[in-house]
């Protein structure tokens, strides 16, 4: 029988890990943009960080998995917290001397984002090998929790911080970053592929990931209907309550009072998923976090109340969350452990592809419609995505293993896999270990960790909540 999670000294040691990086990579991202206003006056400067940092990500996060999958993981995790930390170090020193060049800002960002597509498949594939299957769920959501909390304390300390001095932020970020680094530096557990990959710019591996999903019809199914249509409709949703309850920027207090009950959601999901069984149920998880979603839209349309819009926000959130953590079990148990990098880079490169353009639709809609139209059509989108989710044959068949290839358990091909699929599959989210913090901070690690990966709506990016 395997230990308990609170016994796993590795798993503990990956938990700390993340939620120092995560705290300081939170703190950062508040306070760069405020630092590039301060130092330069131009909100475009200060938007091209992140710009940057994002196209940055999508460019090297196949790379990335294929590098996971060639590599010894825990070995390479060292070598992104090193660099996380130079770069970092670097950044601190300029602001505390009084000026940051903005090549430097540009330049920090772009390595954080490169080192973050490497970092996060190799801590994929390093939580597969600490974490038993059967556990796989309740560790998922441990970290997602993790990562939620981080998400709504670190903001609030790093704009406390930077109004005390503006190197502050920074200088916590390279504690964060610094214990962090020691955590994984005393993990025991070793993770290496049976067999290697080829070269990381093979077109043959870098397409590895997206074929396995593409074989297995309930990942391609969830991943392109709940992480890409969803996370996108769920982008433009909350933008678009975030503009019309701010009354068009003039006050933020309505706007915010949503974002707050988001980030809540997302925290109270995680902290009920493994009570749920989250793993077994994913795909009623699904269907009712879509129709939730729906549902929301409609009552946004003609009900133009803060509170409410919070609090309907928050339920889509939690139960996203929920259905996320379930999907992210399933993907991790049922992916070979030699394919564990290359599957979880296709899967967040799906669910981050369609992250930019949720609110920038949201805001087209509010340019060429009425408030209660605009909702109408997002919740019309939201509705095509739900009705497939609930229709489709392949999400009520559940995970099973690809067609030629060993499954998570070392069986071939045409066994079950696994840990709980058929209708349920045990989830893959997301990530954990250490996790992605998001793309666009001066963190050298935009988080990447069981909670925050693929399918469904994230927390903090696009899908109920935007994962």
């Amino acid at each position: 029988m395997a230990e308990p999670l609170r016994s796993n000294r590795d798993f503990r040691l990956l938990w700390s890990s993340g939620l120092f990086a995560a705290l300081g990579g939170q703190m950062s991202a508040i306070a760069l943009p405020l630092l590039i206003l301060k130092e330069t006056g131009s909100p475009v400067q200060a938007g091209a960080v992140g710009t940057v940092a994002v196209c940055a990500v999508l460019i090297t996060m196949l790379p990335g998995g294929v590098m996971a999958d060639r590599v010894e993981r825990r070995r390479l995790m060292r070598l992104c917290d090193a660099g996380s930390l130079a770069a970092v170090t670097a950044l601190a020193v300029a602001v505390w001397n009084g000026h940051a060049p903005m090549a430097l800002v540009l330049l920090v960002a772009t390595s954080g984002a490169v080192l973050n597509s490497f970092y996060a498949p190799a801590a994929f594939g390093l939580m597969r090998a600490v974490v038993p299957p059967d556990q796989m769920g309740t560790a998922t959501a441990r970290l997602q929790a993790r990562t939620s909390t981080a998400r709504l304390i670190g903001p609030l300390v790093g704009g406390a911080l930077f109004g005390v001095h503006e190197a502050l932020p920074f200088t916590a970020q390279f504690l964060g970053l610094f214990l962090s680094t020691l955590c994984v530096a005393l993990v025991r557990t070793r993770s290496e592929a049976r067999t290697k990959a080829g070269s990381v710019f093979s077109r043959r591996e870098l397409t590895a990931g997206l074929s396995f999903l593409w074989q297995l019809p309930y990942l391609r199914t969830v991943l392109l209907v709940f992480g890409l249509g969803m996370n996108f409709s769920f982008g433009a949703l909350t933008f678009t309550a975030l503009a019309v309850f701010s009354d068009s920027g003039r006050s933020g207090l309505g706007g915010g009072f949503v974002i707050t009950c988001v980030s809540a959601g997302a925290l109270v999901g995680a902290l009920v998923a493994p009570r749920f069984a989250a793993e077994r149920h994913v795909r009623v998880l699904v269907v009712l976090t879509c129709w939730s979603c729906v549902a929301t839209a409609a009552v946004l349309a003609w009900l133009g109340s803060p509170l409410v819009a919070g609090l309907l926000c928050a339920l889509c959130m939690c139960l996203s969350t929920v259905a996320s953590i379930g999907f992210l079990s399933t993907l991790l148990v049922v992916t070979p452990e030699e394919r564990i990098g290359r599957v979880q880079s296709a899967a967040g490169f799906l669910s981050s592809i369609v992250q930019p353009f949720g609110p920038l639709a949201g805001g087209f809609l509010l340019t060429t419609l009425d408030s209660g139209a605009a909702f109408c059509v997002i919740g019309g989108v939201l509705a095509v995505s739900a009705t497939v989710v609930t229709l489709s044959p392949s999400v009520r068949a559940g995970a099973g293993a690809a067609p030629g290839t060993p499954d998570a358990a070392g069986k071939q091909p045409g066994t079950a896999a696994p840990g709980p699929v058929a209708g349920a599959a045990a989830t893959p989210r997301t990530s954990e270990g250490p996790d992605p913090e998001p793309a666009g901070t001066v963190s050298t690690r935009p988080a990447a960790g069981p909670e925050r990966t693929a399918a469904g709506p994230a927390a903090d990016a696009a899908g109920p909540g935007a994962p």
